[in-house]
């Protein structure tokens, strides 16, 4: 194909910097130009299989324009490319940053880049690779003015040759043969447009008795839209006749495959928003790939071509009440929602409450296992997180919205842990934020800004999570809920903490403890005292430090909860230790040592045994710390390990104990 060769002519021709005696510092960009329908994707895709062999790194995909035409987020984009890389990009991260993670990670690699229907300049540029071995295909409507030395190869449609051949794999040889110029009139009538030319032969198809000249005859009698632009206009033809001649049920399934998220459509999805079975949906789905408005996607999947998404959304608008349209998006939604449900519930153990409503949902709604839970989950996702996005922009679905959107948040958590799902977790909390603010829920509100600055503060962002637990903290105290006002309050504290502000840290978890106090909320109460005893440590208050840890040890006590009481124990001896009192520590921690065999941890006992052994070192009795040190290594079994997280030689709060130089020196900086 010309095209195809003129590309490939490109990449070798010498650009502006070579010419002027430089290395060029970024990717070579070549540029596909053309109206959707004339087959700029199908030659990208030919040109890409064509060049892969010669990229070690492979073949990356991305699409900037979503099937309403909106565009999508750079860091969107930028995110999926680094997935699709390998590379881990921290959840919440700005645009800025996600296109420079992925700059970092195609600096070594020699990739090839296809971004589909971009929808300007600007969206390639943030995602360009400042490497020259890689080579970026861009496929846009025109040309990307403001990126140097690319020449667009604007494609215009098919040769007649090949047209009439397309035309000929939908309608047979045998007709395009008894009337040769018949078909290049009507290849001609489509303007050598693929996506025209499909419809044409999807119409020849299902009409086996007609002729090409028929189909001609009945294409041309077909009245152009003076409104729509002219390069459009043989898609559109082609598209009515097609369209009309369906049958009405038919043509109603096919509009409200405009509501399908992102084009993706199976038979559940088509089956929910036509209220039909699901052997009816999939027989429909068939029909509609024969006749050219639907194609096959991998995994039982189907996809609208994105050129024909405005014509569905002008039909459904024209055909259908808004009422009706309303009606069947919320049977998407809920139906949606069921299926996450049950993809969450497949991982609860037997005889689990969630696991016995499982048996009762009709078998369309079940998963096998996990397994197949996690690969519906894996393979739907792009499409499950438009889906809380488009339901979130309606304005008129919200309770379903937030529905669908807990469920989701539920059974990416369940699958992959909330670390690794927290990209999208972020993005789904904010979602929820947005609901909360525009219908004024201000418990909802608190929860959503909590479970952000929790991913904030994960990712280090220390300062934009204690600005949101202070809004947080602001909401739930609107909503009167307790709960979220104690958790808001310690989570100020905990990000106090973290920036060193022990002064701070101290009095906002003083604020949490008296509200779990006059609450008689006593797991709190000893988490509290914990915390309290952590930062007064911190800031060299040894008696206060001591005092909540021994306040800590005495609500385990009462608690009945034995590992904790022995965990306060010890960090009450290490604050002994910091004050100088090494016989008064070596005697809490034998305390300490005592209730951790009590409780059978055997990890926590090896870790205060070890303890045991350093103060026993420091006051000059190797004899009885080496007997220690042979026990915990008993309790450990062989290639053990007591430094491990959750054993007492980390901080009580799950952070790396602090020495006793870091604890003096913080309180002297104080």
């Amino acid at each position: 194909m010309r095209e195809i060769k003129a590309l490939r002519v490109d990449i070798s021709r010498a650009g502006l910097d070579t010419l002027a005696g430089r290395k060029a510092p970024r990717a070579r960009v070549l540029l596909i130009a053309g109206r959707p329908g004339s087959g700029r994707t199908a030659l990208a895709e030919e040109l890409v299989r064509d060049l892969e062999r010669g990229y070690r790194d492979g073949v990356l995909r991305a699409r900037l324009t979503e099937p309403g035409g909106e565009a999508v987020p750079v860091g969107r984009v930028a995110r999926a490319l680094l997935d699709d890389l390998g590379v881990a990009a921290p959840a919440g991260a700005g645009e800025d940053d996600l296109g420079e993670l992925l700059r970092t990670a195609l600096r070594d690699r020699r990739a090839l880049l296809l971004l589909d229907d971009a929808a300007d300049a600007g969206q390639v540029d943030a995602l360009l690779p400042d490497n020259p071995e890689c080579l970026v295909v861009a496929i846009a409507h025109g040309p990307l003015t403001g990126i140097p030395d690319v020449r667009p190869c604007t494609v215009g449609g098919l040769d007649a040759k090949a047209a009439v051949d397309l035309l000929g794999t939908y309608a047979g040889s045998v007709r395009i043969t008894v009337d040769p110029q018949a078909a290049e009139t009507l290849a001609e009538l489509c303007a050598g447009q693929p996506a025209a030319l499909v419809l044409a032969g999807g119409w020849l198809a299902a009409h086996p008795a007609a002729s090409v000249a028929d189909l001609a005859k009945r294409l041309r009698a077909v009245p152009d839209d003076e409104g729509r632009p002219a390069a459009l206009r043989p898609l559109a033809r082609a598209f009515r006749l097609a369209y009309e001649a369906l049958p009405a049920p038919g043509a109603r399934a096919l509009r409200l495959l405009a509501l399908a998220p992102l084009g993706a459509v199976d038979p559940q999805t088509l089956s929910a928003l036509a209220g039909c079975s699901m052997s009816t949906a999939a027989s429909l789905l068939d029909g509609f790939v024969a006749l050219g408005f639907v194609r096959e996607a991998p995994r039982g999947r189907y996809e609208v071509p994105g050129c024909l998404m405005p014509f569905l959304r002008e039909r459904l608008a024209a055909e259908d009440r808004p009422a009706e349209t309303q009606l069947a998006r919320a049977r998407m939604l809920e139906r949606t929602v069921r299926l996450l449900q049950s993809c969450r519930a497949v991982t609860e153990p037997e005889g689990a409450p969630a696991r016995r409503r499982l048996a009762g949902l009709p078998r369309a709604l079940r998963f096998p296992g996990r397994g197949a839970a996690a690969e519906w989950l894996d393979l739907r996702q792009p499409a499950l997180l438009a889906s809380a996005r488009l339901a979130v922009a309606d304005g008129e679905l919200d309770t379903l919205a937030r529905r669908l959107i807990a469920a989701l948040v539920r059974a990416l958590a369940a699958h992959r842990g909330t670390e690794a799902a927290a990209p999208e977790l972020y993005g789904l909390h904010q979602l929820v934020l947005g609901v909360a603010e525009r219908r004024g829920l201000h418990r909802e509100r608190a929860a959503a800004l909590l479970n952000l600055a929790d991913l904030d503060a994960g990712t280090g962002r220390t300062r934009d999570a204690l600005a949101r637990y202070r809004a947080a903290l602001d909401a739930a105290r609107l909503a009167d809920d307790p709960y979220a006002t104690g958790r808001a309050m310690e989570s100020v504290g905990g990000a106090y903490q973290e920036l060193g502000d022990w002064q701070r840290a101290a009095d906002w978890y003083g604020r949490a403890l008296a509200q779990r106090l006059a609450r008689d909320e006593r797991a709190d109460q000893a988490r509290l005292y914990g915390r309290l005893g952590a930062v007064h440590a911190y800031a060299g208050r040894y008696g206060e430090a001591l005092r909540n840890w021994r306040a800590a040890a005495a609500r385990y006590r009462r608690l009945g909860d034995v590992p904790g009481r022995a965990r306060a124990l010890s960090e009450a001896a290490r604050v002994q230790e910091y004050a100088g009192r090494p016989e008064d520590s070596l005697r809490t921690c034998e305390e300490a040592v005592e209730w951790a065999r009590r409780a059978g941890d055997a990890r926590l006992h090896a870790a205060l045994r070890l303890r045991l052994a350093d103060t026993l070192d420091r006051l000059g009795d190797p004899t009885a710390a080496r007997l220690h040190r042979v026990a915990a290594e008993r309790l450990l079994g062989p290639g053990g390990s007591a430094a491990q997280p959750g054993t007492a030689d980390r901080g009580f709060l799950g952070h790396p104990a602090p020495s006793a130089w870091e604890i003096r020196s913080s309180s002297r900086k104080s």
